[in-house]
């Protein structure tokens, strides 16, 4: 079996935990100590996260994108396909690391999709990008969901305060979408609480096998 190789490593904001880029072969993984955040041959969720949210705002003149997390670039790339020329996308993602590593090893993985004109990239906390406009859907895929394992500052995001700051930055009828690992009916809760209208979707990291993962779509009104 051909064995994984440390390809380089990056702290987390708060310097607390380290994240390792490592490869074996053709294969990609992030780790966070023992545990895998991301594996570029599990792809399925994220690239549902995009697909379920652009289905919501199909028809939308010059749509605008927020996606937060960066990770493999897979929730990127399903939104590309999935909106039209007029859209702009942009991704905030925390770790600049993580965005040298999608242009040097993985930018295979990445296949050009950062130099898409629609695409705008900036090293930055989507909580602070989502106040930057306003948005026709928002994405997040960030650390492991609410129940985040990265970065406590992450929290926020799914909190109240967060949630009513993600609704204030959306369209009439704009997408929150999140992404987890699992379950959550406190966040479920949250959610309805903030206003939205919210459907949970259970999915699979690939295709009908792998872990079943959630995706949340909540509706701004």
């Amino acid at each position: 079996m051909i064995p994984w190789v440390q390809l380089d490593s990056a702290r987390t904001p708060d310097g607390a935990q380290e994240l390792r880029l490592k490869r074996r072969g053709a294969e990609f993984s992030i780790m966070l100590g023992t545990n895998e955040l991301m594996n570029s041959r599990l792809s399925g969720s994220e690239e549902a996260l995009a697909r379920l949210s652009c289905e919501r705002i199909a028809g939308r003149r010059q749509p605008k994108i927020l996606i937060g997390g960066l990770g493999m670039g897979f929730t990127l790339r399903a939104a590309l396909a999935a909106l039209g020329g007029d859209a702009a996308v942009t991704v905030a993602e925390l770790v600049p690391e993580v965005v040298a590593w999608a242009r040097g090893p993985m930018a295979e993985i990445f296949d050009g999709c950062l130099d898409d004109p629609r695409v705008t990239v900036r090293v930055a906390d989507v909580g602070h990008a989502i106040r930057w406009d306003v948005w026709d859907a928002i994405l997040l895929d960030v650390d492991n969901g609410p129940e985040g394992i990265v970065y406590k500052g992450n929290d926020a995001l799914y909190g109240t305060a967060g949630l009513a700051g993600a609704r204030a930055a959306l369209k009439s009828g704009g997408v929150l979408a999140v992404w987890s690992q699992g379950p959550d009916s406190g966040f479920t809760r949250r959610l309805k609480q903030a206003g939205f209208v919210v459907e949970e979707i259970k999915t699979r990291a690939h295709g009908k096998r792998g872990a079943r993962h959630v995706i949340w779509i909540a509706t701004n009104g």
